[in-house]
């Protein structure tokens, strides 16, 4: 008869250990899925050419050389299995993800809290005149406390998208790889965030037009896999033009539009001549 609490005070004692030395036990939930996101930033739009800050002024595409690369990135993410796939409601977003969503059938789901940020005021200026503003420098150093006049803070575009990156990951009931579509601010605030960075600090992430970024959820902590990824380097250090090629007349307002590429530049800030980089550095992207 004494056996029996000895037998279930031993049975208790031994699932109490291994559930403390981490073991699955038959009462041990299942452990939560892992879900890979990954960041695909739209391909260059008529905006970014035209050297302007978008933001959600309507009418915004993509570009012949968008277009372009929205078809390469379906096919450098073609060898990938995507469970979900998701995009900002804006139209340079939905038509990056357009022949990847014919490639592979999926819906595109559209999500509100992955749309670009609400620049308000600022929206459709040149990226020139608004690095002269005085809220610019608070933009590069401060950006936890940038408002944009008639739009909304950068706080609340983290707090947002890192609401909408939570609900993706408690709707996955297994490990799944979802594909976002968004834009510049929102995937650096995203990726800020998977680094434990201050949004302050995001300014230092590039996130170039068409990059693919990569995050792996997992129960433990998030892992950034890839950060700004166009397969291509490039536009690190572009080799100079010939000598003897003559000079582009337009060559100035092209090369701010393709090395900002809707990221503006800071006042007095270079900017690299035939560079073909799309991004520079600590500006807002469009």
């Amino acid at each position: 008869m004494s056996s029996g609490p000895t037998a279930h005070g031993a049975s208790t004692a031994t699932s109490t250990d291994s559930a403390a030395n981490g073991e699955k036990t038959e009462d041990s939930p299942p452990p939560p899925p892992v879900v890979t996101v990954v960041l695909v930033r739209h391909g260059r739009s008529s905006a970014n050419t035209a050297g302007i800050l978008a933001g959600r002024t309507p009418g915004v595409n993509l570009d012949d050389h968008g277009r372009g690369q929205a078809d390469k990135v379906a096919e450098r993410l073609a060898g990938t299995k995507f469970d979900r796939l998701i995009s900002s409601p804006l139209d340079r977003c939905r038509q990056t993800v357009t022949p990847f969503a014919e490639a592979t059938g999926l819906p595109v789901e559209l999500e509100e809290r992955f749309a670009e940020v609400d620049y308000g005021d600022w929206s459709g200026r040149p990226l020139k005149d608004l690095a002269t503003e005085p809220l610019w420098r608070t933009v590069q150093q401060h950006a936890s406390a940038a408002v944009f006049p008639g739009g909304e803070g950068l706080a609340e575009v983290s707090a947002r998208a890192a609401a909408g990156i939570r609900d993706v990951r408690a709707a996955a009931t297994a490990d799944q790889t979802v594909l976002i579509c968004s834009h510049g601010d929102v995937i650096k605030s995203i990726l800020a965030d998977a680094l434990c960075m201050h949004l302050d600090s995001f300014q230092r992430i590039v996130v170039a037009p068409a990059s693919i970024s990569v995050i792996r959820y997992t129960p433990h902590r998030p892992f950034v896999e890839r950060i700004n990824d166009t397969g291509d380097l490039g536009s690190i250090s572009p080799y100079p033009a010939p000598a003897a090629e003559p000079a582009d007349p337009a060559a100035s307002t092209d090369d701010l539009a393709a090395a900002t590429d809707g990221q503006a530049v800071a006042a007095g800030a270079p900017v690299p001549p035939s560079s073909t980089s799309d991004a520079v550095p600590g500006g807002v992207a469009g």
